[in-house]
């Protein structure tokens, strides 16, 4: 299967490129210093025509099985790559791949296949679990949104014990289109080791309640219906982020909208209600 496959399938081409127009974002806004930061993207539907055992492909072994994306494509960001590359040559630095028939390995499907991700396996167990529940998202991203980042390395806003949802309440309470467009606010990650199993588990546990997982003291995951819609959530509660932090930076500590300001939004978009303390 050649890289011209983007050629032949618009839609394929469409959706890639508007992972690249993201990484592009991501770059700009300083969120993906060197090769930070990884998108995986799901495009089984690009590829329903082909057949699965016509591939003569070497296969990778994953550390885990994943049998409900067995035989799905994923268009995922290479190895070292970085993100201002991704933007201007997505398939020179990221790349497709096919989950194996019985889900416990992966095969590269290209002509010059880039190696994906390091950290591959906590994305695609994400993407596994979004298929299992029927979910409509299709997108996962990571990246290091710098207010966001700043505010988790405040302990006040990552004890839900003490003070339960105080960060999510307080990104909402910045600006109401926090509110409007990120209505399931922020899951917390307690720090785990980059990469690792450990840190995949407990992101996946955090994204069957909420789109956008903030790890402490590292970045954000995301998910999405697609590559806009997951980075547009992580772009606006990062916003919400950044007026806290500029209104603290006068020397004041702001007082936000009050609850029942936020309860007029959740009722004028008709959004969900649960979260709100």
């Amino acid at each position: 299967m050649a890289l011209s496959i983007l050629d032949k399938n618009e839609d394929l081409r469409r959706a890639i490129m508007d992972v690249a127009e993201v990484a592009g974002y991501i770059w700009e806004k300083g969120w993906g210093e060197r090769n930070g930061g990884n998108i995986t993207l799901n495009v089984t539907d690009y590829f329903s025509s082909v057949a699965p055992q016509s591939l003569d492909i070497p296969s990778i072994d994953l550390p885990v099985a994943l049998p409900y994306i067995a035989g799905m494509y994923f268009y995922v960001k290479g190895t070292q790559k970085r993100m201002r590359d991704l933007a201007r040559w997505p398939m020179a630095n990221g790349c497709i791949i096919r989950v194996s028939e019985d889900g416990l390995s992966f095969q590269m499907v290209a002509d010059e296949p880039i190696a994906p991700t390091s950290e591959l396996p906590s994305h695609l167990m994400v993407q596994n679990y979004l298929v299992q529940s029927g979910s409509k998202y299709k997108a996962t991203l990571h990246t290091h949104p710098i207010e966001l980042v700043a505010l988790s390395h405040i302990p006040e806003f990552l004890d839900d014990t003490k003070y339960p949802n105080h960060l999510t309440t307080t990104l909402w309470s910045m600006i109401p289109e926090t509110l409007a467009f990120a209505p399931l606010g922020l899951g917390i990650v307690p720090y785990q080791v980059p990469g690792s199993l450990e840190l995949a588990q407990a992101t996946l546990e955090k994204i069957e309640k909420y789109d956008v997982t903030l790890w402490e003291k590292h970045g954000v995951f995301a998910v999405g219906t697609d590559i806009m819609d997951a980075f547009d959530q992580v772009d606006v509660l990062n916003k919400a982020a950044r007026i806290y932090l500029d209104a603290c930076a006068t020397g004041q500590r702001p007082t936000g909208m009050s609850l029942r300001q936020m309860k007029e939004v959740q009722s004028v978009f008709s959004l969900p209600t649960k979260r709100i303390i």
